[in-house]
């Protein structure tokens, strides 16, 4: 199963993060450097939750992130879901 919201469409996406080493001047080092930058994954924050749509009087199973879930709490589930192709 893909990691995708079905709401928001958020998915994996890929970055980069920067090692350093030394210690920091206002530590007492001679400063920070960088050494090398390593590929990473960014992934959403998803989670399979039962929503609730009194329009239709049943749960409806979705993928849906974090910022989906306050989406459907904002707009109702019904309307969100809709827009988003579920029902």
């Amino acid at each position: 199963m893909s990691r995708v919201c079905k709401i928001t469409g958020a998915k994996v996406t890929s970055g980069r993060k920067i090692h350093r080493s030394g210690k920091a001047k206002k530590k007492g080092g001679i400063g920070r450097h960088v050494t090398k930058t390593v590929k990473r994954q960014f992934k959403p924050n998803l989670r399979q939750k039962r929503v609730w749509v009194p329009e239709l009087g049943r749960f409806v199973r979705v993928r849906v992130s974090a910022r989906g879930l306050k989406t459907i709490d904002k707009n109702g589930a019904f309307k969100t879901l809709k827009e988003a192709g579920l029902i």
